[in-house]
C-alpha cells in the first residue's frame, strides 16, 4: 500500500532491548518480579483504601484512583513485555500498527490522567491546609467525583483525538526504538508532510493541557503550602509536610521520567543502547515507586498495611 508515492507499512519493529538479547532470561525473570510486585502492591493499598471507612477521604480516593492508573498501565505494558521476551529473546519484536495505536492511545492517556490525578492531590492538599475552615464546603464528594472524572475523561478524549490522527498517517519507517508504543514516537516514522505536522502540533498542545499546566499548578499549590507553613507553628507545618510529602516524591519522579523521555526524543543516534536505558527506567520507575511511596509513607494507610500483614502472619 502507497500513500503519495511513499511506501507505508502496516506493521512495526520494536528493538527497544536488542542490544540487550543476550540477557533475555534475565530480562524476563527481573520484570516478571517486578510486575508481580507492582500487581500485588497496587492491589493491596487500593484494598485498604476501599475496605477500611476511615480512609475514605477526598485524598485517599484521589491516590487509590492514581494507583488505579498505575496498575492498568503496568497491565498493558509488562505482560507484553513479558511475552516478547519469552517468544523474541529481546530481539527485534513485531506489532501491528493497530495494536501499537493501541497500545500508544492507553500509554497518552493513563500518563495524563495520572498527572491531572496529582494536580487533584495538590489542590485538595492546598484546600485542606490553607483553608481548613471551608474544607469539607469546598471538596464534596460529589465535587471529588466531578473530578476524579475530568482527571480520566480529559486525556482520554485528547488521547483519543491525538491516536485518531496518527492513525491516519503513513508510516515510512518501521523501527520503533521503544520497548513499547506512544503516540509520539509512532508519528516521528511518518512520512513528513502537513497531516504530520499537524500530529506534532496536536500533540504539544495535548502535552501543555495534561501535563505542564497541571505541573505548574502542582508547584503552585506546594509553594503556597510551603508558605503557609513557614507562618505557622512546628508541629501543624510538621504535619502539612508530612501528609504532602508523599504526594511530592511521585511528583518528582514523574517529572524525572518525564525528562528522560525528552532526552531519549532529543538523541539524534538511534542507537539501541540509548534507547533500552531510558525505555527501561521509564517502565520501572513509575510503576515500582507509586505503591512503596503511599504504601510506606502515607502513615494510614501504613498502619493498615501492618496491620493486616502482622494478622495473616499470626494466623
Amino acid at each position: 500500500m502507497t500513500s503519495a508515492g511513499f511506501n507505508v507499512t502496516s506493521s512495526l519493529t520494536l528493538v527497544g532491548f536488542s542490544s540487550l538479547s543476550g540477557h533475555s532470561s534475565l530480562l524476563f525473570f527481573v520484570f516478571l518480579l517486578l510486575y508481580l510486585f507492582v500487581l500485588s502492591s497496587d492491589s493491596l493499598v487500593i484494598y485498604i483504601i476501599c475496605s477500611q471507612r476511615a480512609l475514605h477521604r477526598p485524598m485517599f480516593a484521589f491516590v487509590a484512583s492514581f494507583l488505579l492508573n498505575s496498575l492498568t498501565a503496568s497491565t498493558l505494558i509488562y505482560p507484553k513485555l513479558l511475552s516478547d521476551l519469552l517468544l523474541s529473546g529481546a530481539g527485534l519484536v513485531q506489532m501491528s500498527r493497530t495494536m501499537c495505536l493501541c497500545q500508544g492511545f492507553f500509554v497518552t492517556s493513563l500518563s495524563g490522567s495520572s498527572f491531572m490525578l496529582l494536580s487533584a492531590m495538590a489542590f485538595d492538599r492546598y484546600l485542606s491546609i490553607c483553608y481548613p475552615m471551608h474544607y469539607a464546603v469546598l471538596v464534596t464528594p460529589a465535587k471529588v467525583v466531578q473530578m476524579l472524572l475530568l482527571c480520566w475523561m480529559l486525556p482520554a478524549i485528547l488521547g483519543g483525538v491525538t491516536t485518531l490522527l496518527a492513525s491516519r498517517l503513513a508510516f515510512c519507517r518501521a523501527q520503533l526504538y521503544r520497548a513499547f508504543c506512544d503516540i509520539y514516537s509512532l508519528v516521528s516514522l511518518s512520512c513528513d508532510g502537513a497531516e504530520a505536522q499537524l500530529s506534532g502540533i496536536y500533540i504539544l498542545l495535548f502535552t501543555a493541557i495534561i501535563i505542564f499546566l497541571p505541573a505548574a499548578f502542582m508547584l503552585f499549590s506546594y509553594a503556597r503550602i510551603l508558605f503557609i507553613c513557614l507562618r505557622r507553628s512546628r508541629s501543624f507545618s510538621s504535619k502539612a509536610l508530612q501528609t504532602c510529602l508523599p504526594h511530592l516524591l511521585v511528583f518528582f519522579n514523574f517529572l524525572i521520567n518525564v525528562y528522560l523521555d525528552l532526552m531519549l526524543r532529543r538523541l539524534e543516534s538511534n542507537r539501541e543502547s540509548h534507547s533500552t536505558f531510558i525505555t527501561s527506567i521509564l517502565i520501572l520507575a513509575p510503576t515500582v515507586l507509586n505503591p512503596v511511596v503511599y504504601g510506606l509513607k502515607l502513615k494510614e494507610v501504613f498502619t493498615h498495611v501492618k496491620r493486616l500483614l502482622s494478622c495473616r502472619r499470626d494466623s
